[in-house]
């Protein structure tokens, strides 16, 4: 598999924020969005008992699989590997390619990118939330426990708290809504 990084941080966005955990990332994408802020190219060949021996290394069991768009490699046996080692295993997915056949994740969140969704099951709904705000409708159909709304960093601090300042009335009047922000760069950490 091509994994771009393994490290342990902290969940920075999202249901789990706050929340230590290993993440793996794979390389590789199959959109060029241009808001895109993880540099997910370079990758080290590693097989599956790599992996789950790099992530053995870290104290906790919430493992988050992400990339680039980690669906174009990610195995049943890879996840199947990691829940036998205790783990919670989370996918971060752009929601454009199906789960493998027989993949158990325990938590999809499901980031779309103006393509179709082909996942039938979605925990997290979380859209990248931009300035000039964009069109909500397109989102309404698609069924999840938690509707995450994260505002768009473009590096322009203008932007990015007017883009904030958007969200946070966004949600205020679709209360089913939850504002996510990147709390790793608030405080500065991986």
């Amino acid at each position: 598999m091509r994994i771009n990084e393994i490290f342990y941080s902290i969940q920075g966005e999202g249901h789990f924020a706050g929340t230590p955990a290993v993440f793996v990332r794979f390389s590789g994408c199959n959109l060029a969005c241009v808001f895109c802020d993880t540099k997910h190219q370079s990758f080290t060949e590693m097989t599956e008992d790599e992996i789950i021996a790099k992530v053995s290394q870290y104290p906790t069991h919430h493992v988050v699989i992400t990339g680039g768009e980690p669906m174009l490699q990610l195995t049943s046996s890879l996840v199947e590997k990691l829940h036998g080692q205790g783990k919670f295993v989370q996918i971060e997915t752009n929601g454009t390619q199906p789960l493998p056949p027989n993949c158990h994740i325990d938590w999809i969140t499901c980031s779309p990118k103006y393509r179709p969704v082909l996942l039938h099951h979605i925990d997290e709904l979380k859209v990248v939330y931009q300035t000039p705000p964009q069109d909500m409708s397109q989102y309404g159909k698609l069924k999840a426990s938690v509707y995450s709304l994260q505002p768009c960093d473009v590096a322009d601090p203008a932007v990015n708290a007017q883009t904030i300042q958007n969200a946070f009335n966004y949600c205020l009047q679709h209360p089913k809504w939850h504002l996510s922000l990147q709390i790793h760069k608030l405080i500065n950490v991986r």
